[in-house]
């Protein structure tokens, strides 16, 4: 028998506040600050951001700025001379403070055994990936909805097959900007039911699912707030049922993979296709040889 809980008022949030340094946008900094925060329950931090510090006169004003303010500092500075402006403050102000990239910088260059860049924003340069990623969503959009022949579906590294409203369009629009080239066909009663598909050779072809109950929920909402009128089997749960089991035993058939997308974030659902399209691609690499 499990013991009882205590009775009493609920846990007050803890506020505390967080300093992020960075001498680039620091967007990947924020990105880790809310990381590492969402792990404490009932903590709560109080953000301060700065951005683009790349004179000392701008630590100056950082440190006066952490002092009137006592917490955690952050901070991703590439300049050493910055980095020891603000490890030295830190100290006086016995305030502590982390290179957030650190652990894994120097992981990784004791692997590579190579020296690190001392480049500002280097992340952020428009270099080969960032015209990668901007192609990646022109395609995207070219090719949503079963836009495309097939010939020109050939160009994509995965297409997303599903009945409507299985998150196809903003799944492909966030595989884009990882630099994957994703195009998605939608399963419509009478009209398109993948089969072209199959001729594909270079694509892999993905399935997505989603419970029935969940898909209906889904579909009644959408048709609310678009004040839109539908026919009934569009969200009747009997019509429902039957073109999402369809839709699994035509995946099935043809051994696509499938991602069940009920439970599942777009981002956990784009996680899943990018394993997917890696073994997919080992594979190839694999038989080739």
């Amino acid at each position: 028998m499990s013991p009882a809980r205590p009775s009493g008022p609920a846990r007050l949030a803890t506020y505390f506040h967080v300093h992020l340094v960075s001498d680039s946008t620091g967007e990947t900094l924020n990105a880790m600050a809310k990381a590492v925060t969402a792990r404490f329950d009932g903590v709560i931090p109080i953000e301060h951001i700065y951005s683009l510090v790349r004179s000392a006169k701008q630590m100056e004003r950082v440190l006066q700025e952490v002092e009137s303010a006592p917490g955690v500092v952050l901070h991703t500075l590439v300049d050493r001379d910055l980095r020891e402006q603000l490890e030295e403050g830190c100290r006086r102000l016995d305030m502590p403070q982390i290179g957030a990239l650190d652990p894994l910088v120097g992981a990784m260059s004791r692997y590579l055994g190579a020296a690190l860049s001392t480049r500002v924003g280097a992340q952020h340069a428009l270099d080969h990936d960032y015209f990668n990623r901007i192609a990646a969503l022109d395609f995207a959009m070219a090719y949503d909805d079963g836009q495309g022949s097939l010939d020109q579906l050939e160009g994509a590294d995965v297409v997303l097959c599903g009945v409507s409203r299985t998150s196809k369009t903003p799944t492909c629009i966030y595989l884009a900007h990882r630099g994957i080239r994703a195009a998605n066909v939608p399963l419509v009663p009478g009209q398109e039911d993948g089969e072209r598909l199959t001729k594909l050779k270079n694509p892999l072809v993905i399935g997505l699912t989603v419970s029935p109950d969940r898909l209906v929920q889904i579909r009644r909402n959408r048709i609310d707030n678009l004040n839109a009128s539908q026919s009934s089997n569009y969200t009747d749960q009997d019509a429902v049922r039957d073109e999402t089991i369809k839709a699994r035993r035509a995946f099935e058939r043809r051994g696509w993979p499938t991602i069940d997308v009920t439970r599942r974030s777009v981002e956990e659902t784009a996680a899943a296709i990018t394993n997917l399209l890696s073994e997919h691609r080992n594979h190839k690499i694999g038989t080739t040889w």
